[in-house]
C-alpha cells in the first residue's frame, strides 16, 4: 500500500474498532441484563452468568459490525474532506483508488470476520448457551430445597423451604401458586420430599392445607394428610435443550435432519435461516460502497442541505432495514427468497454506478428537505416542552 492508503487504513480502523468496542458494549450490556434473573433465580454461580455473558458476544457481533463499519468510513471520510485532506491527496495526483483501496480493504475485512463468527461461532455458542439454560432449569431440585429464601420458579409461581432433615425428607414447605387468573392457591405443609416417577417429578407434601382465595375474597381451605405437587412441567424440558435453526451450524442447515421437529413444522424455517446466513455477512462491504458513493470524492459538503455522515448512514439503516424485512418475508412467503439477495445485490451496485461516474449519491432533494423539516419541527417540539417544565428550585410555576 501507498502513504496515503495507509493513512487513511489507519484512521479508519482506529474509528472502526472504537465504534465496535463501544457499541458491542452497550448492546451486549442490555443483552446480559436480561439474563441475570435465569442465574439468580436458579441460583448459578458467578462463574456460569460469566460464561453466558461471554456466549453472548457471538450473537451481538455480526449485528453489529456493518454498521460500525459504515460509522468508521464515514466519519473518516467526511473529516478528510471537511479539513480539505481528499482535496490535498487529488492534487498531488493520487486517484479515487487511493481512497476506494483501503476502504474497501477494511469492509471486506468485516465482511469476512462477520462469515466466520456468524457461521462458525455463533452457532456453537447459541448451542452452549441452550445447555447452560437447561441446565440451570435441571438444578431446579437444589433450587427447591436451599433452605429460607423464597425462590421464583415462574411467573406467579413461589416456594420456599424453611430446612432440609438428614432424611432427605423437606420441612417447613410454602407454595404460593397465582398462575390461574381469578384463583390465589397457598400451599403449607409440615413435610415433603421430591420424587420422580414414570409420571414425572413431583412435590409429595405431608400434613398441611391449602389456602384457595377466588374472586370476591372469598377464601376456602382444605386441610390434607398427603398431597402431591406437579413439578414435571420445569424439569421435563430441561433434559435435552430445543435447537432453533439459528442454533444449527451451516452444515446442518444444508443437510438437515428429517426428524427433525422445526423441520418437521416448518421447512421453510430452516431455508429461511439458510439465506439470511448467506447475504447478511455481505453488509459490512455493501456499507463500505455507500459511503465511498456518498463521500468518497474530493469536494466540499458545505452547500449539502443534509450532513454526508448522516444521509451515509440514514441510507445505511433503510438498507439493512429492507435486508431484515426480506428474511422475515421468507419464512411465511417462500417464493420471495430471491428478494434476501437482491436487497445487497442492488444497492452494491447503485453505489458502484454512482462511484464510477464520479457522481455524489445523495437522498433527493426533496426527501432530504422533508426530513431536515421534520428534524426541525422535533426539536423545537423538545425545545418548549424543556422551557415549559417547571423549575424544581422555585417550586414550580407561579
Amino acid at each position: 500500500m501507498k502513504v496515503f492508503e495507509r493513512y487513511i487504513l489507519r484512521r479508519t480502523l482506529t474509528l472502526f474498532l472504537a465504534s465496535l468496542l463501544w457499541t458491542v458494549a452497550i448492546v451486549w450490556t442490555t443483552q446480559v441484563l436480561t439474563r441475570i434473573n435465569l442465574v439468580t433465580d436458579s441460583g448459578q454461580s458467578a462463574l456460569a452468568f460469566f460464561e453466558i455473558a461471554a456466549l453472548i458476544l457471538p450473537s451481538v457481533l455480526p449485528v453489529v459490525i456493518p454498521f460500525a463499519t459504515v460509522i468508521a468510513i464515514a466519519q473518516t471520510l467526511t473529516v478528510m474532506n471537511n479539513d480539505s485532506e481528499l482535496v490535498v491527496m487529488s492534487a498531488a495526483g493520487a486517484g479515487r483508488s487511493t481512497v476506494i483501496r483501503p476502504v474497501m480493504t477494511l469492509a471486506i475485512v468485516a465482511s469476512i470476520a462477520s462469515f466466520a463468527i456468524d457461521n462458525g461461532a455463533e452457532p456453537y455458542a447459541r448451542q452452549r448457551g441452550r445447555e447452560l439454560v437447561a441446565a440451570a432449569r435441571a438444578d431446579f431440585l437444589s433450587l427447591v430445597i436451599q433452605e429460607g429464601t423464597f425462590r421464583k420458579i415462574e411467573e406467579g409461581l413461589y416456594i420456599q423451604i424453611s430446612e432440609r432433615l438428614p432424611d432427605g425428607r423437606l420441612s417447613g414447605i410454602f407454595v404460593a401458586d397465582s398462575r390461574t387468573e381469578g384463583a390465589d392457591l397457598i400451599y403449607y405443609a409440615k413435610y415433603g420430599q421430591v420424587s420422580e416417577g414414570d409420571a414425572g417429578t413431583v412435590l409429595v407434601m405431608d400434613e398441611g392445607e391449602i389456602q384457595r382465595k377466588m374472586d370476591g375474597n372469598e377464601i376456602s381451605i382444605i386441610r390434607f394428610s398427603s398431597y402431591a405437587f406437579d413439578l414435571s412441567a420445569f424439569t421435563a424440558s430441561s433434559k435435552a435443550p430445543t435447537l432453533h435453526p439459528k442454533d444449527r451450524t451451516i452444515g446442518y442447515l444444508l443437510d438437515p435432519d428429517p426428524d427433525d421437529p422445526f423441520y418437521k413444522k416448518n421447512p421453510q424455517s430452516i431455508r429461511a435461516e439458510l439465506h439470511r446466513r448467506f447475504t447478511d455477512w455481505t453488509y459490512p462491504a455493501v456499507f463500505g460502497l455507500i459511503a465511498l458513493a456518498v463521500i468518497g470524492n474530493a469536494r466540499s459538503h458545505r452547500d449539502s442541505r443534509l450532513n454526508p455522515l448522516a444521509t451515509t448512514v440514514i441510507i445505511a439503516l433503510v438498507v439493512r432495514w429492507l435486508g431484515y424485512v426480506a428474511a422475515n418475508q421468507v419464512q411465511a412467503a417462500p417464493a420471495v427468497w430471491p428478494l434476501v439477495y437482491a436487497v445487497p445485490l442492488v444497492f452494491s451496485a447503485i453505489p458502484i454506478w454512482f462511484i464510477l461516474t464520479n457522481r455524489p449519491m445523495e437522498l433527493p432533494v426533496v426527501w432530504a428537505d422533508r426530513l431536515m423539516s421534520l428534524l426541525r419541527v422535533i426539536g423545537d417540539r423538545m425545545m418548549m416542552m424543556r422551557t415549559s417544565r417547571p423549575d424544581p428550585a422555585s417550586g414550580g410555576s407561579a
